[in-house]
């Protein structure tokens, strides 16, 4: 039986992770927006972070988003932070502190979408709804050799009908836990270790040889090249830095003024058209960056500026000790890491 034997698999083969030891929502949900589009390694040490920072949830919704967002600094995908912190705010403020205990409540706050609902719902309140992330997809679609496309809400729809049947009736959370962890440590992208598989004696794409063309999308996301130019206007007490808009790349993150290029004859015209006139040696420094959706080639324009720090510029003055607190692109923490 499909559900017996992943489950034994599993009690034996399971990594020792903090979020499985527990059926407290709070910690369940942290651990499931963290980990999406993140590696276990690379998250486990934000999630130990975000525990002992705000060890309940009151205490996250008492905090500025800034603070929230600062905490989640290099992780990525910045909304998943901010929801995170409103729809703290409003489990606090609104629902007295208690998360909703069912799958379908669970789909009513913002940035819980079916997956999470269903992480939640299955692991802290035992609820029998499938937890289908990219690795029970992965190990669906080869196990049936289901060939339509997952980045399509019908064949989604039917990958989930598939993990309703196949969920254990005694045991719902265990059996999410080990089809998840079948798919993360076995049944990878590449090489899957096929022979190490509980249920490889039943998988069509094993069998046939086919594992390679499941799962697959339809559409790749288009990835684009952008070019950002700096200017790090700064002093022995702080640096010129601006908060980004929403609607684009690292919105309300911190970074410095951008500017143009070719827009001015040269770097030393520009700094005098801001109101500058005393300035040190400019110093240039240019990295890659890379985004889901953007390749980014950004160039640092780094200048002392000699006089009092007062320009024409749309950005604010901050000391050091201030740059270290607000949030900051990774990018961006990282360059002043090693060059202020």
């Amino acid at each position: 039986m499909f559900a017996n034997k992943i489950i034994n698999w599993y009690q034996i083969n399971k990594r020792e992770l903090p979020w499985r030891n527990t059926q407290n929502p709070y910690f369940i949900w942290l651990s499931e927006i963290i980990l999406q589009q993140t590696r276990v390694a690379q998250g486990l040490p934000y999630y130990n972070n975000f525990v002992e920072k705000y060890p309940t949830i009151k205490k996250m919704a008492d905090v500025d988003e800034a603070e929230v967002l600062r905490t989640w600094q290099g992780l990525g995908y910045y909304s998943r932070a901010r929801n995170l912190h409103f729809t703290a705010k409003y489990i606090t403020n609104e629902l007295n502190g208690e998360f909703p205990s069912n799958f379908n409540d669970l789909q009513k706050l913002k940035g819980i979408g079916r997956y999470t609902a269903a992480a939640i719902a299955s692991f802290a309140f035992d609820e029998r709804v499938p937890v289908v992330d990219g690795n029970v997809m992965r190990v669906l679609t080869r196990f049936y050799e289901i060939a339509e496309p997952i980045d399509k809400p019908k064949t989604q729809n039917t990958i989930f009908e598939i993990a309703q049947d196949l969920i254990s009736k005694k045991s719902p959370a265990l059996f999410n836990q080990a089809i998840m962890e079948l798919g993360a440590t076995i049944c990878s992208p590449k090489n899957p270790n096929c022979l190490s598989c509980p249920i490889v004696e039943s998988c069509a794409s094993f069998k046939n040889k086919s594992w390679a063309n499941f799962p697959f999308k339809a559409g790749k996301t288009k990835v684009t090249q952008r070019e950002i130019s700096y200017l790090v206007l700064y002093n022995k007490e702080g640096v010129f830095m601006k908060e980004r808009p929403l609607g684009d790349i690292w919105s309300k993150l911190y970074d410095f003024p951008e500017f143009k290029v070719n827009e001015f004859a040269s770097i030393e015209n520009l700094i005098h058209e801001l109101g500058f006139t005393s300035i040190g040696s400019i110093e240039k420094v240019q990295k890659k960056h890379i985004l889901s959706h953007q390749k980014l080639s950004i160039t640092f324009y780094k200048i002392k500026i000699e006089e009092e720090m007062k320009g024409n510029l749309d950005a604010s003055f901050y000391d050091y000790s201030q740059v270290y607190a607000i949030p900051k692109p990774i990018v961006i923490s990282n360059y002043i890491d090693e060059n202020l």
